[in-house]
């Protein structure tokens, strides 16, 4: 059984948890942009955490089956419709052969999953299915996905279909925190200083390997250029520009650029997400700082995905309505009393 990709958007691909270990061969890991989302659809989807689901930027696209599954958007808010109702996302949905699954643009995030009950099953490379676009590796022939795709899916179990609590708001005033160098000392310290002290703003010119920022420059007093070394995601490498480069997931595995800082894993998805043009400030902090980080990120996630209920049968329950993102559309209660095991 497939799931047919009726329109796609320019960066719908198949992703997982990526591929570590092949990094000694030049091949990064790759994976979700936000792994936490991802992880999220899955679960919502009663699929375990290394199952392969879609990851869009901007928008989704549309999609048909040709059997009963269950789905799940996460990522942010957008437009979720099976046919003209309107669904919510972070909830798990039924999706019958013949009706159309639409996806909308996301509003104030950049990276969206979509998970199908059983997850896709495409084969695995190098022990998964992660898309890397770079290489030309997993997913689906290892490009992006296009109008007329067929996709595999595994087999799934019946499940009750499941609503995730909203997660606690981060301040939009909030940095994304860094851990200084590996190559700081090549920065004199009124650039480091300038590093934590002047905003910067996502450009354009981003993708899954990386994305460019605007704001001061940061010019190096030992050179740009530096004998190759290893580079991981979150790093970030300042060439002769002056403009930083924060390396993302499908990053390449060595580069020749000073590294003035590294983004810490806890705040990678949140710099991910944000819109390009987002305003924000980098802070630093210590080893120790960043562990805590994000050892508390992956419990507030864990508590998260071990809090999943069932949707109650009432779909005018007081305590859902409030969980409902009414904004984007007509609320429709047919589309909400999808009770039961597919």
């Amino acid at each position: 059984m497939s799931l047919t990709v009726l329109s796609s958007s320019p960066m719908l691909t198949v992703q997982d948890r990526g591929r570590p270990g092949w990094r000694q061969y030049g091949v990064s890991a790759a994976g979700a942009m936000d792994p936490g989302a991802l992880r999220l659809a899955n679960a919502l989807c009663g699929n375990d955490a290394e199952a392969a689901a879609l990851e869009f930027g901007g928008f989704g696209g549309r999609f048909k089956t040709e059997r009963p599954l269950r789905f799940a958007v996460t990522g942010g808010a957008c437009d979720i419709r099976v046919g003209e109702r309107l669904l919510q996302p972070d909830e798990s949905h039924r999706l019958e052969p013949g009706e159309v699954l639409s996806i909308g643009a996301l509003r104030g995030a950049t990276w969206g999953y979509v998970a199908f009950s059983g997850g896709i099953a495409t084969p695995e490379v190098m022990g998964a299915r992660s898309t890397h676009l770079r290489f030309g590796v997993g997913g689906l022939d290892g490009r992006r996905l296009q109008d007329g795709d067929a996709l595999p899916l595994q087999e799934d179990a019946p499940g009750p279909l499941l609503r995730a609590p909203a997660p606690v708001p981060s301040r939009p005033d909030q940095p994304i925190r860094v851990l200084a160098g590996p190559q700081d000392d090549y920065f004199d310290a009124t650039i480091l200083a300038r590093l934590e002290s002047e905003d910067f703003a996502l450009t354009a010119q981003r993708d899954r390997m990386a994305s460019v920022l605007d704001g001061p420059d940061l010019p190096a007093r030992g050179g740009h250029d530096i004998i190759s070394d290893g580079t991981m995601p979150g790093a970030i490498q300042v060439p002769g520009s002056g403009k930083p480069i924060v390396l993302m997931a499908e990053c390449q595995t060595t580069g020749g650029y000073p590294k003035i800082a590294t983004v810490i894993t806890a705040d990678r998805p949140r710099l991910a997400q944000m819109p390009t043009g987002t305003r924000f400030r980098f802070a630093r902090v210590t080893r120790e700082e960043a562990e805590a980080a994000l050892r508390q990120a992956t419990g507030a996630l864990d508590a998260r995905i071990a809090s999943l209920a069932e949707k109650p049968a009432d779909p005018f329950a007081s305590d859902y309505l409030l969980s409902c993102d009414l904004v984007g559309g007509i609320f429709d209660p047919e589309a909400l009393m999808e009770g039961g095991p597919s």
